[in-house]
């Protein structure tokens, strides 16, 4: 198959509205010999004269008035792809975007996303999954099948083809329900070895940093419940005799907050890390870029307890 040279369209086309290679020329950019020069190539091409002299200026052949509309129309289409990578107005888009969210963001910012999208992007539509695994992001964004993904930070190495920006951190409280005999007493690590605990673990290994630092210490604590969602542990704990290691903000947009006692947890625990990452193919879209930019801005959201 030949290669096309696009200019060549494009001159192409100028001369069909034009029907003069000095005003294509301006039209195009071109001096008049550089048009020239377009014009024979043009002809080299389509093997046709496509336009001769006339009375009134350049006259298409039958041949060039066949070639124009088809031509005129794949232009325009190249025209409006290359302007919608260029542009984007979020007031008029229909664009449509594929998140994928773990759990704790998919609480705390889905209602400030949809609420700002609803306020400068109305047209824009959102399709949510999602993912449990952390390292889940990093074949998510590899094979397109999301946009951008919101969790801990994957532990898999990316080669540099997965971007982060980090978005919040929260810390780990522990929680008994407030009317257990042990909310009244400092929580100390002997008092939290002796009671039952409920083990959030969205990975399924039943094995958490809790977990982690204790072993270090050589120590161990008895695991009567082990759930994969986080959001369900407040009020599993406010209907038991269980404690829980959550995160702060997973408390707060419970609506359990004062059915709960919350006490700093007496081993050393680092806060969590929630990042958007997406592909560096995707760095550059202007749609998503907007997007990203968006999500940037938003503060997590905990509903009144």
């Amino acid at each position: 198959m030949q290669t096309v040279d696009l200019n060549l369209l494009v001159a192409f086309d100028a001369l069909m509205a034009e029907r003069n290679v000095t005003r294509a020329g301006r039209r195009t950019g071109r001096t008049q010999p550089a048009m020239s020069a377009a014009l024979a190539r043009l002809r080299a091409l389509f093997e046709d004269e496509l336009f001769v002299r006339g009375p009134s200026g350049l006259q298409p052949t039958q041949r060039a008035i066949e070639l124009a509309e088809p031509l005129g129309r794949a232009l325009g289409e190249i025209r409006r792809t290359l302007d919608f990578t260029q542009r984007f107005d979020p007031t008029t888009s229909t664009q449509s975007f594929t998140l994928a969210l773990s759990d704790h963001p998919a609480f705390v910012l889905l209602p400030r996303l949809t609420n700002r999208l609803r306020a400068v992007a109305p047209g824009v539509t959102l399709r949510v999954n999602a993912y449990t695994h952390r390292d889940d992001t990093v074949s998510l964004l590899d094979a397109g099948e999301a946009d951008l993904t919101i969790g801990v930070p994957a532990r898999q190495g990316a080669g540099g083809r997965i971007l982060m920006r980090p978005l919040f951190e929260d810390r780990f409280v522990c929680i008994l329900r407030r009317d257990h005999p042990a909310a009244s007493q400092p929580l100390d690590l002997a008092a939290f070895l002796g009671l039952s605990h409920l083990l959030v673990s969205p990975e399924g290994d039943r094995f958490g940093q809790v977990d982690a630092v204790l072993a270090a210490q050589g120590q161990r604590r008895r695991v009567a419940l082990s759930l994969p969602q986080m959001h369900a542990a407040p009020n599993a704990v406010a209907c038991s005799d269980m404690i829980a290691t959550v995160l702060e903000g997973v408390v707060a947009a419970s609506g359990s907050r004062n059915r709960l006692a919350m006490f700093p947890p007496p081993v050393d625990l680092a806060p969590v890390s929630f990042v958007m990452s997406w592909h560096r193919r995707n760095e550059a879209h202007q749609a998503q870029r907007w997007l990203r930019e968006t999500i940037a801005e938003l503060e997590p959201f905990y509903p009144p307890s």
